[in-house]
């Protein structure tokens, strides 16, 4: 028993050890992102970011919503789940118009699960696409509050003076992704795409669809805009931003096609036959898409290592979302 006991503590400790120095290989952030933390006071837990033409961005370091004042009320664009509950009490510092209005990105409870803070604001509109509503409503999440203004494609709100235009995309999830933007403001505000200062979140931000993914950056870029959020991390960001995170992506694509094609697969695998044999053919196929992970990974981490911040952190997710769409739906 006492061997068995300091097996059992070896092998912990070792692996901790390890996890600790895989750790430390990773990049830190990078100094002029850094730069652009938002000032979050530890006692609110979220910093406030005014962005001019009566749009204000709200974050806490991790995720971001944003809210519009007008004449006549306040829209708020998402309520994440880890600040939503502070968001009333932080217009108030800024306005003492009511709130009018909550508008839904997309899905997902990180940007909407707060919501719940809003339910005793009397004759809210809850506006959402189609899809988004179908899908809250079959979740039954108390703390995803239902849309109670529903739409397709495309909306304008016209509330005090202000325009919000809202269209929806679907390069993120199956229900739809809002552009969420203000004219008067040259601001837009589209979640989880693009992160300024920072690649792309693990496997393209979860995309649904990458080839709808590659063609966000035009369709955000066809607009006039010069101040974006991407509802994530430390900083608000700028078109620069968006043809940045382009030019990863689609450098992260090419590669992977290249990489890809060009490899002799069947070299590959008769080698790992040599030793394993070929009825396993899961695992002949694994190592097929290992080397062309491995081999556009190293190809693009020096690149970009030193342009964005978490680049080490995701490479590989990156690679592998674009080796299911060379492999499966891009043509040759």
């Amino acid at each position: 028993m006492r061997k068995l006991l300091y097996w059992v503590f070896t092998v912990v400790w070792c692996g901790q050890v390890a996890a600790q120095e895989d750790l430390e290989n990773y990049v830190p952030v990078l100094p002029s992102v850094r730069a652009q933390f938002f000032n979050v006071d530890p006692k609110l837990g979220y910093a406030v970011k005014d962005m001019g033409g009566g749009v204000y961005v709200i974050s806490d370091n991790g995720w971001q919503s944003a809210f519009l004042v007008t004449d006549e009320g306040v829209i708020v664009f998402d309520a994440p789940e880890s600040f939503g509950k502070s968001i009333p009490s932080a217009i108030a510092k800024i306005t003492d118009k009511p709130i009018k209005m909550l508008i839904y990105s997309h899905i997902h409870k990180d940007h909407i699960g707060g919501s719940a803070a809003f339910k005793d604001i009397k004759d809210l509109k809850i506006v959402a696409t189609e899809g988004v509503s179908e899908f809250l409503k079959e979740q039954n999440d108390p703390n995803r509050l239902i849309p109670n203004v529903v739409f397709g494609a495309k909306k304008t709100i016209t509330m005090g003076g202000k325009t919000v235009e809202l269209t929806r995309h679907f390069y993120h999830s199956p229900e739809g992704d809002l552009f969420i933007y203000v004219p008067q403001a040259k601001f837009m505000m589209a979640v989880d795409c693009v992160t300024p200062g920072y690649a792309p979140f693990q496997g393209f931000d979860i995309t649904a669809n990458f080839g709808e993914y590659m063609k966000v950056f035009d369709e955000l870029l066809a607009y006039d805009f010069d101040k974006f959020t991407g509802g994530h991390l430390t900083a608000t960001g700028s078109k620069e931003d968006v043809v940045m995170t382009k030019e990863f992506t689609m450098d992260v694509y090419h590669t992977v096609k290249r990489v890809h094609n060009n490899l002799d697969q069947k070299a590959v695998v008769a080698e790992a036959a040599k030793v394993v044999g070929y009825d396993n053919e899961f695992l002949l196929f694994k190592l097929v898409l290992d080397r062309v992970a491995h081999d556009a990974a190293a190809e693009l981490q020096p690149r970009w290592i030193n342009r964005l911040a978490g680049v080490d952190v995701w490479m590989d997710s990156q690679v592998r979302t674009a080796i299911l769409y060379v492999r499966w739906d891009d043509k040759y």
